[in-house]
């Protein structure tokens, strides 16, 4: 696939040197006597390359469609309950190639169907993911129009000036960026101590927010952000990075059609070895880790199983003399039916390989193991779908992008075509089960 994947950007490359070659008079409109819109017909060189790209969307198309048969049926849809996670769905990738080919037949019609760009803008470059998420939304420039940065350290704004990620954006002010006639959206990726206060004001402007994570250390302050954008029918989106990894889509889909029967067990782990300046930096909070790292699987667990009856917290501050950082930490969630522990170890040389998510059942288990990029094996105690009784490994899509379809998703949200998977009652759960889960008080 990714060879195909190759051969037709390639395709497109000459394509649009040839549209150059030609002039404006390639693209030109005429009328019939009617005074109706025809095209001309394309020149001889682009139309051999029209269809050659065809043919390789088509390769494309059949590939894609051979691995989303192999995961699951057609996903139903009507039964996903709203708020909750996701319904599985083929990649974009397809769509956007097959409506290349129109604009490369028709590029008259493909101009008139395509929706206007939103306006976006971010706020912040201090928090961890800021530069991957500015690179993601670049990616996307049909999609998003990103119209400023705002970066209020002095510092930072002057060493973000020479990073390729940042390089070319206009950088402004927070009040210059929320007065921006048409903006829509904003990213928030301030420190973690800022992001609610910037986020709050980004809602009482009128824009939906793109939030990184966690929301903050205060439980208060999360359940008036919510409540503010919820008044305002705005979108807060979190940036709890594997709800879109092609794992936990399909882990989410598979809990909710129930085979897996009645979740009895869950236990994961996010780790790796921190260094002094990350150690000082998360001792800010007395969650430590799992507040600020392990917040990803708490997530993904509370999509599974929902919100926990009770939470159990066990910090460990392996160097006291040299710090208060809670660095190797374990919590215990209670259900009805089931158990939950959520691990996170800042003193794992191999953090990063032994990240794990299993969930198991009564009728099945899954095994995601490492989370990025992600490999899944799962068990099953009879044949579902296209996977067999048994243990099996599962083919995914290379994941090469680990926020684009965060603002994709987004993107489908702010036009009204959809609403996001995960709403405010589920994100309150969310944020609750993060603190107490890492030993912080609710206020």
């Amino acid at each position: 696939m990714a060879k195909v994947h190759a051969e037709i950007l390639e395709l497109f490359s000459r394509e649009s040197e040839l549209r150059a070659q030609m002039g404006d008079r390639s693209q030109a409109l005429v009328v019939d006597r009617h005074g109706r819109p025809q095209s001309r017909p394309p020149n001889p060189a682009v139309r051999e390359i029209i269809t050659a790209a065809r043919r390789l969307d088509e390769q494309l198309a059949a590939e894609q469609k051979r691995l989303i048969d192999s995961w699951l049926p057609p996903p139903r849809r009507h039964e996903m309950p709203p708020g909750r996670f996701m319904a599985i769905s083929k990649r974009t990738f397809v769509a956007r190639s097959a409506a290349t080919v129109v604009a490369l037949d028709f590029p008259h019609v493909a101009r008139a169907a395509k929706p206007p760009r939103i306006k976006i803008g971010q706020i912040g470059t201090a928090h961890p993911h800021a530069g991957g998420k500015m690179t993601s939304m670049r990616k996307l420039p049909e999609t998003y129009e990103i119209v400023g940065l705002v970066e209020p350290d002095e510092e930072r704004r002057r060493s973000s000036k020479n990073s390729k990620t940042w390089r070319g954006l206009k950088f402004m002010t927070q009040e210059q960026l929320l007065n921006t006639r048409g903006l829509q959206a904003v990213a928030v990726e301030t420190a973690v101590r800022d992001l609610v206060p910037a986020a709050m004001s980004c809602i009482k402007a009128g824009k939906h927010i793109h939030l990184d994570k966690p929301a903050g250390p205060s439980m208060s302050a999360c359940r008036a952000l919510h409540a503010a954008a919820n008044e305002r029918k705005l979108t807060i989106q979190m940036g709890y990075m594997l709800r879109y990894n092609p794992a936990f889509q399909l882990l989410f889909q598979m809990a909710h059609d129930g085979w897996l029967g009645p979740i009895t067990e869950l236990s994961a782990m996010m780790g790796k070895k921190g260094g002094d300046s990350m150690r000082k930096q998360l001792a800010e909070f007395e969650g430590g880790g799992m507040f600020e790292l392990a917040c990803h699987i708490i997530d993904a667990m509370v999509t599974v199983l929902g919100k926990p009856d009770k939470i159990t917290a066990h910090n460990r501050r392996s160097y006291p003399k040299k710090d208060s950082f809670a660095d190797n930490q374990m919590a215990v969630y209670d259900y009805p039916h089931a158990i939950a522990t959520i691990r996170c170890n800042h003193l794992d040389p191999f953090g990063f390989p032994r990240r794990f998510f299993n969930v198991t059942g009564e009728l099945g288990s899954v095994f995601i193991n490492p989370l990025e990029p992600p490999k899944m094996r799962i068990a099953l105690d009879r044949p579902r779908g296209k996977f067999k009784k048994g243990f099996q490994d599962v083919s995914l899509p290379k994941l090469t992008d680990r926020y684009m379809e965060e603002f994709i998703d987004l993107a489908k949200v702010i036009r009204g075509e959809k609403k996001l998977a995960w709403d405010s009652e589920h994100d309150l759960a969310v944020h609750e089960a993060v603190l107490l889960g890492s030993g912080m008080k609710l206020d």
